[in-house]
């Protein structure tokens, strides 16, 4: 149904995709994965013809097939629509489209209300919704999925989940959710940067995501050691070599002159030990592999009483301009709690959430760090990533910073470069390396995972696990609850209730 052959991708002289050919049938589910900037996005756009940023090279066939595409965000020229305005043509378009309209907005849990809604009035989860319906009503016979998982509540993740499974559309996409990939992915990409990112290498396997992460980590375990045993052995074979050499080198310094043949011998017993020298030293070892480094990320020993009181809210009427979004919102935070709210898209928890923020941020017995889910709330992203993350500028600091960028695997011109040029999931990375540097007690996180690839979330929510602060978040991430979180509260219109002991 679609077929790529010999495609490169390069930008800014850099190599995100070479030589890759793929072919997509009917019942496909490609997941495409790969660390921040590595060119998944890129990639989906590329294939598209909608990346004006790349030099492109290759062949794609789409063999007279539909096909169907979720950005990342709604186009700001879309924003001031109503939303039937964005899902439909015109109105012959809409009643042709009513009754599967019905059935979709059922499905994914939006009310019929929200046609009439201008949809930069929507919470990020809606906005997403409305662009999986506008999807789904067109019909398309492929689907490119960049990111469809982004702020969606958890009922609405496992109906995408059951849809995924139950068409057989072929689907190539993008996500960050990694229990989303274990139940759907049949097809795996791995974009790589390796040789410090000078390099690129893709890795296209048709096999489910766990056993394709359970074997890379075999396979690189099992290199590694074969490497290691390569060079033991071949120092092994050189020092046993060098003391022979050095007995032969004795002997020959000490011989009689009036013994000529046995200095011939010796000498052609050197020649021939030189020769093995040389051999042993064009061995063909097994290479050690040439893997994507991890990131390394932990937050320095803060810590919280857990008797402190850090938050006694009220809420008579949680509001959006004029509109009631909940009410008779009670909560009260001691210690280090790991607290998450979660509910239905457009509820109002990151109005919550923010509310919460600037209620603590004027506290002087706390130090507030807070990440939002639309980074551009608190960012200039024309500002300088070192500027950012480092406001002093004086030398110990710009080098722990550096440090800092270093160990999520910033490079050195990331890190001179601007806000705007990263990635999103780049962005929330130096989010999470501010607050770091900040020695933040207190974190306000909302959506914290969902840029971030699902190689290095892993290591963020250990680390957001050993955090001995508070953390007061909004997340849809499962295995973020799972593993990060020991107090869950549900939102609805009616308040917010802790559910810990319901789950």
């Amino acid at each position: 149904m679609f077929e790529v052959n010999k495609f490169n991708i390069k930008v800014n002289e850099r190599y995100l995709v070479k030589d890759l050919s793929l072919v997509l049938n009917k019942g496909d589910k490609l997941a495409i994965i790969g660390e921040e900037g590595n060119g998944k996005s890129t990639l989906l756009k590329s294939l598209l013809g909608i990346c004006n940023y790349a030099i492109i090279e290759g062949s794609i066939n789409f063999k007279g097939n539909t096909v169907g595409y979720l950005e990342q965000t709604i186009p700001k020229e879309n924003l001031k629509k109503r939303v039937s305005e964005f899902l439909f043509i015109n109105e012959f378009d809409y009643y042709e489209k009513v009754n599967e309209l019905y059935k979709y907005l059922n499905k994914i849990n939006l009310n019929d209300k929200i046609l009439d809604q201008t949809i930069s009035t929507l919470s990020g989860g809606e906005k997403v919704k409305i662009s999986i319906l506008k999807l789904l009503l067109d019909n398309p016979d492929i689907l490119f999925l960049d990111e469809a998982t982004n702020d969606l509540d958890i009922e609405t993740l496992e109906w995408l989940e059951n849809f995924i499974n139950k068409t057989d559309k072929p689907i190539i996409y993008v996500s960050h959710d990694e229990v989303l990939l274990s139940n759907t992915a049949n097809m795996i990409l791995h974009l790589e940067q390796i040789k410090k990112k000078t390099n690129t290498r893709c890795t296209l396997l048709k096999i489910d995501y766990n056993s394709y992460i359970e074997s890379r980590i075999r396979g690189i375990e099992k290199q590694t050691q074969l490497a290691k045993k390569d060079k033991r052995d071949l120092k092994k074979q050189q020092e046993k070599l060098y003391k022979v050499m050095l007995k032969v080198e004795y002997q020959q310094n000490t011989i009689s002159r009036s013994d000529p043949h046995g200095a011939k011998l010796l000498k052609k017993k050197m020649h021939s030990l030189k020769s093995q020298e040389k051999k042993l030293e064009n061995t063909n070892l097994t290479e050690t592999p040439d893997i994507e480094e991890a990131i390394n990320l932990f937050f320095e020993d803060v810590k919280i009483p857990k008797n402190k009181k850090i938050l006694k809210l009220d809420i008579k009427k949680l509001k959006v301009q004029d509109k009631v979004l909940s009410k008779n919102i009670n909560l009260e935070i001691f210690g280090n709690i790991h607290l998450c709210i979660i509910g239905k898209n457009g509820v109002g928890k990151s109005t919550l959430i923010k509310k919460i923020y600037e209620e603590l941020k004027v506290r002087e017995d706390l130090k507030v760090g807070y990440m939002p889910q639309n980074y551009d709330d608190i960012l200039n992203t024309c500002e300088n990533v070192l500027k950012f993350i480092c406001p002093k500028n004086d030398k110990e600091s710009v080098t722990q910073a550096r440090q800092h960028l270093g160990n999520i695997k910033f490079t050195s011109e990331e890190m001179e470069s601007k806000i705007e040029d990263l990635s999103k999931g780049s962005i929330a990375k130096l989010f999470l390396a501010k607050l770091i540097l900040d020695k933040c007690n207190v974190l306000i996180l909302d959506e914290p995972t969902r840029n971030i690839s699902p190689l290095s979330n892993p290591i963020i929510r250990k680390a957001l696990a050993n955090f001995q602060g508070t953390i007061i978040s909004i997340s849809h991430d499962r295995k973020y609850l799972k593993e990060v979180v020991n107090e869950i509260y549900l939102l609805t219109d009616e308040g917010l209730e802790n559910i810990s002991k319901k789950i």
